[in-house]
């Protein structure tokens, strides 16, 4: 009979389905450039070659859920997918587009509809006004500093150069 091996916590172990030989997982873990998935194919390479998962997180420094998350995915896509996927990420979208932007930047070389002087507070408020978004005060100053690379806050005498 057939006997599943049980983890501390009762559940079943996860068992590596080996894709590749131990020959190509050595070699794409001397290829792989990204310290990221060469860390991970290191640690399905050092399974595959027969070494205890005690001593994968050992050479590793993985956790045993990392550990287990590694080995999912190795089992569900190969070694497509012990890659780093964030680098694929772009990330958000910039909060105004070119238009927008040079129009900030068009607006700020004139002083400010409230007088005064431009500051981040006046800055996230014109961007609220034309993106029709609420702009905290702290990503005005982001742009302002940007634009003219001082950020004028009030009780600050110092400017802060880029």
């Amino acid at each position: 009979m057939y006997k599943v091996r049980m983890t501390r916590t009762g559940r079943p172990e996860l068992r590596l389905q080996l894709q590749h030989g131990v020959e190509d997982l050595k070699a794409a873990y001397r290829a792989s450039t990204d310290v990221v998935e060469k860390r991970r194919v290191q640690a399905i390479w050092l399974l595959a070659a027969g070494k205890s998962r005690a001593a994968v997180r050992e050479v590793t420094a993985y956790a045993p859920s990392s550990l287990n998350l590694i080995i999912r995915r190795y089992n569900q896509e190969g070694l497509a997918g012990l890659k780093d996927k964030r680098h694929d990420n772009p990330g958000f979208a910039p909060l105004l587009n070119e238009a927008e932007r040079k129009a900030l930047y068009t607006a700020l070389g004139a002083p400010p509809e409230e007088g005064g002087v431009w500051s981040g507070k006046k800055v996230a408020a014109w961007m609220g006004r034309h993106t029709d978004k609420p702009v905290h005060v702290q990503r005005g100053c982001e742009y302002l500093e940007r634009s003219v690379s001082v950020c004028s806050t009030p009780g600050r005498s110092t400017s802060k150069p880029i």
